[in-house]
């Protein structure tokens, strides 16, 4: 009996199999990039002349605010109110600065947010539409009172 000594056999990998591992990264390269670039903020929305005078029908109303801690030893404070269209126009967005004060009235925080969006079916004529706005990046500088509300935006419907 005649024994061979073969050497066992490799497995070749071919030219096309690096290829798609290469094109694979890539892929997850660009995958990643993506999702994890911060994305760019939406355009403030102008506060057109048209905007500005029909503002006295925008009624801001049962406005509060309230403070409550969170497992991180942050403060997360809550902006609750409505807002009611008394006009005759549908509006799809309003936007509002909260201007927040320190204790000798210099303004230390003012964000801009929306608190009617098309999202959330904007504000027809006569309608009247509760919001909520959280805030945790409120600086310790601020004098704890409710911040001013500002409206800084309207798009009609």
């Amino acid at each position: 009996m005649a024994v061979e000594n073969a050497a066992p056999s490799r497995p070749v990998i071919g030219v096309q199999v690096y290829i798609a591992a290469a094109v694979a990264l890539v892929g997850l390269g660009v995958f990643a990039y993506l999702q994890l670039s911060p994305s760019k903020p939406a355009p403030e929305l102008p506060l057109s002349s048209e905007g500005r005078a029909y503002i006295k029908n925008l009624q801001l109303s049962g406005v509060t605010m309230k403070a409550t801690g969170s497992y991180a030893n942050q403060t997360l404070v809550e902006i609750e109110g409505k807002i009611a269209n008394t006009g005759d126009r549908g509006i799809d967005i309003v936007e509002i600065y909260c201007v927040f004060y320190d204790t000798y009235g210099q303004m230390v925080y003012r964000p801009r947010v929306a608190i009617v969006s098309a999202k959330m079916g904007g504000l027809k004529p006569g309608e009247t539409k509760s919001f909520r706005l959280p805030f945790d990046e409120i600086p310790d500088s601020w004098n704890n009172a409710l911040p001013q509300l500002v409206i800084a935006g309207v798009k009609f419907s």
